[in-house]
């Protein structure tokens, strides 16, 4: 059985021979994730001279897919990914500050802010891929200045990041001991941070994407490009509760969900 990787998040990039590419931080330390395409692999390798515990991996199985008849056409599409592979980001603030740069734009767009931003304030390592930064850190967020966040297309997070800055360092510890579930509502208390962005970082963080926002664009959309012969509700509110009513265990919607979103960027990849 195959193993495809899940490249949804906005910091992947892609090596000349299309593998993709990441730098996450875990532990203090900058770390390198390669994904060898042929071997079906996830490399890690450090980055800084001090580092420790490599960052963790999660793999999900097709068996966790849920079976419900009516979704067989997306159903069988995502069966055929095998298993599904994810860097589980080992920062709490990269997942915090990822989230609050995608929204309200599409995916297209976040990528584009994302990296702007990041390799603005960011901290730059080389890779196969080129220069690629980490997110810029809680302390030099707030000296950021509001010319500073138009410079790089993030006017409209600059009251979020600040916000969450001043919170995570105040914060951290506690929140990085906590679940999926405890972890929004804790974050949906910082100013600027919804309910959407809460969630989407505590899946982030926790790889638990059952609290994941489940209908959000990039999950429509690519469940539509996966079985574009199913009909799918358009409205958010409805295409949630298709979506429970399919995948009605924490396991399934989980699986359903992630290897959805997987998808979607493996698709992308192909066509880049």
């Amino acid at each position: 059985m195959s193993t495809t990787i899940v490249t949804e998040h906005p910091g992947w990039h892609q090596t000349t021979t299309g593998e993709p590419v990441r730098v996450v931080e875990h532990q203090g330390a900058a770390w390198l994730a390669h994904w060898e395409r042929e071997r079906e692999h996830l490399l890690l390798r450090p980055l800084d001279a001090v580092a420790e515990e490599q960052p963790p991996v999660a793999y999900t199985s097709a068996v966790d897919l849920p079976t419900a008849a009516e979704g067989a056409l997306l159903l069988d599409e995502l069966v055929s990914l095998g298993t599904v592979a994810r860097l589980t980001n080992p920062s709490l603030w990269d997942a915090i500050t990822t989230a609050l740069l995608r929204q309200g734009v599409t995916v297209t767009q976040a990528r584009t802010r994302h990296h702007a931003y990041y390799t603005a304030y960011g901290r730059t390592f080389d890779t196969p891929a080129g220069p690629l930064p980490v997110a810029p850190s809680p302390a030099l967020v707030l000296q950021i200045s509001d010319d500073g966040f138009s410079e790089v297309g993030a006017k409209s997070s600059r009251r979020g990041l600040r916000a969450a800055a001043r919170a995570y360092l105040d914060r951290c510890d506690h929140w990085a001991t906590l679940n999926a579930e405890s972890l929004i509502k804790e974050l949906v208390e910082v100013p600027y941070i919804g309910p959407w962005t809460a969630a989407a970082a505590a899946a982030d963080f926790t790889g638990d994407h059952s609290v994941y926002p489940h209908a959000d664009l990039s999950v429509r959309t690519s469940a539509r490009r996966a079985a574009p012969g199913l009909t799918l509700p358009s409205a958010e509110r409805q295409f949630e509760a298709l979506w429970r009513q399919w995948a009605p265990t924490q396991s399934q919607i989980h699986a359903l969900t992630l290897f959805t979103l997987a998808y979607g960027s493996h698709v992308s990849q192909a066509h880049e």
